[in-house]
């Protein structure tokens, strides 16, 4: 049966800087649950399961591998494969890596292209809309699905028809740059234009050919890549050497706007990219007032406005705003007219130029084991809070510049240090001393949660000597 060579092939990278403070280089947008109680790729997963659809391949970077990892787990996914790219390099080479990775196991399969962080809640209209697709993709055709538009949208880029969107699939005239304001009216107002999704549907051959014709020079180094992957506990990782041969282009351009064989399926199903806090305030429940208000926040006589806390500790309160987009969290604010959500992105750029932390650091910092958060820093000490999960093991490590308390708040902790192992809990602390050799688990069957003070004369991440890794971190 077809249904089950459909491989769900998700591309989940990126940065997602217009959606700063609350989404970081170190942890983008779509592990964040910005529209529902899920993350945006959390939602992904569940809109590409069913029966039509074979386990997803899953392409990412090596900081978001244990995110990714642990993400599919809440979700109940089963047999996914997680692809490592050494470096990122755009969608083409991850979507000619991935169509090399399947045509290993399954040559006549078809490939279904989607990006992580889009919304769509519409499951049923969406799979629908791909078994449109597919008979078009059947006979070769390179499938993409064109969001039917509501708005003179500059951020998007547009398809333009053959001829109006009346049949479920129409040949592709062209695609349209992000257009500006008065181009995208005309583009509404034609009736031959849809919003350009970002998401592909077609056979392994067919896109295998495409780049046969348009991209031989990017085959080579993406089959070495492949060829020379090597598993690295659940992941593999793609040949970094061959890797760096790799160009760096996107499939809309290195592939898509070459070919004469695409085609186009019209959705007009709830869609959006999530590309900017205008964006997330579309898709949030709101008020009569039109507020979108999350976390801890008040609003007095506000009007069509986001507001959100991502804090505990802090209460935002706005008054009188209108069209204002105001987020917090513990260690950054946003505060921003809701017409320059694009802007946002250049924020984070001047962050970077001066250096700010924030700019790409998330609060959090996620491990394979749990995560910690910085409470306190100053010159000489550090306070953290980190929570181990269940079955949760650190490194065997030890440090040179650095002495630790730790003060076990929630849950049971094994503690190495050196040659004598301890169980301490609840409200029972440890001191580890400078150059010991230590390591702490959760044997436990509940999150274990503690405080840890470091003190010494330079407390940053790299001063960490490891002797044994569960994880195989370098």
């Amino acid at each position: 049966m077809v249904s089950k060579r459909i491989y769900p092939v998700i591309l989940c990278g990126g940065s997602g800087t217009r959606l700063w403070p609350l989404s970081r280089k170190h942890y983008p947008k779509q592990f964040v649950p910005l529209a529902g109680e899920i993350s945006l790729f959390q939602a992904t997963l569940e809109r590409l399961s069913g029966t039509q659809y074979a386990p997803p391949i899953v392409v990412t970077g090596n900081d978001f591998r244990f995110i990714v990892a642990e993400q599919l787990q809440q979700q109940g996914v089963e047999g996914a494969t997680i692809v490592v790219e050494p470096d990122g390099r755009n969608t083409a080479p991850a979507v000619l890596a991935a169509a090399l990775w399947i045509q290993k196991q399954d040559p006549d399969a078809y490939l279904l292209l989607s990006p992580a962080d889009h919304v769509m809640p519409d499951h049923a209209s969406f799979g629908a809309a791909v078994d449109q697709g597919l008979s078009a993709a059947i006979g070769g055709e390179l499938v993409t699905f064109g969001i039917k538009p509501d708005r003179a949208e500059t951020g998007y880029g547009w398809l333009e028809l053959e001829t109006p969107d009346a049949q479920p699939v129409v040949k592709l005239a062209s695609f349209k740059e992000k257009p500006n304001l008065s181009d995208a009216q005309s583009m509404l107002a034609s009736g031959r234009h849809l919003w350009n999704a970002g998401i592909f549907l077609f056979s392994i051959r067919a896109i295998l050919r495409a780049f046969e014709v348009h991209q031989p020079s990017m085959l080579p180094p993406v089959q070495a890549a492949v060829d020379g992957a090597k598993p690295d506990l659940d992941f593999f990782r793609l040949d970094p050497k061959a890797w760096d041969d790799v160009e760096s282009e996107s499939i809309d351009y290195a592939i898509m706007e070459r070919a004469d064989n695409v085609s186009v399926v019209p959705y007009d199903g709830r869609w959006s990219d999530m590309g900017g806090w205008d964006a997330v305030w579309r898709e949030s429940e709101q008020d009569e007032h039109g507020v979108a208000a999350n976390g801890h926040t008040t609003a007095i006589d506000c009007k069509d406005s986001l507001l959100r806390s991502e804090s505990d500790a802090i209460q935002v309160v706005g008054i009188g705003l209108e069209n204002t987009i105001v987020v917090a969290m513990q260690d950054a604010v946003l505060v921003a007219d809701s017409s320059n959500a694009q802007q946002v992105k250049e924020a984070v750029a001047t962050l970077k130029l001066n250096k700010v932390p924030q700019a790409e650091r998330f609060p959090k910092d996620h491990r394979p084991w749990g995560w910690f958060e910085t409470l306190a820093l100053d010159d000489r000490y550090q306070v953290k809070k980190i929570v181990v999960k269940p079955g949760g093991i650190l490194s065997l490590q030890s440090h040179m510049h650095r002495a630790e308390h730790w003060v076990v708040v929630t849950g049971t902790a094994r503690v190495t240090i050196d040659e004598s192992v301890q169980v301490i809990t609840e409200n029972q602390s440890v001191y580890i001393p400078l150059g010991s050799h230590h390591r702490m688990e959760n044997p436990g069957k509940l999150p274990m949660v503690l405080i840890e003070v470091q003190t010494g004369s330079y407390l940053g991440e790299d001063d960490i000597i490891r002797y044994e890794d569960l994880y195989s971190r370098d």
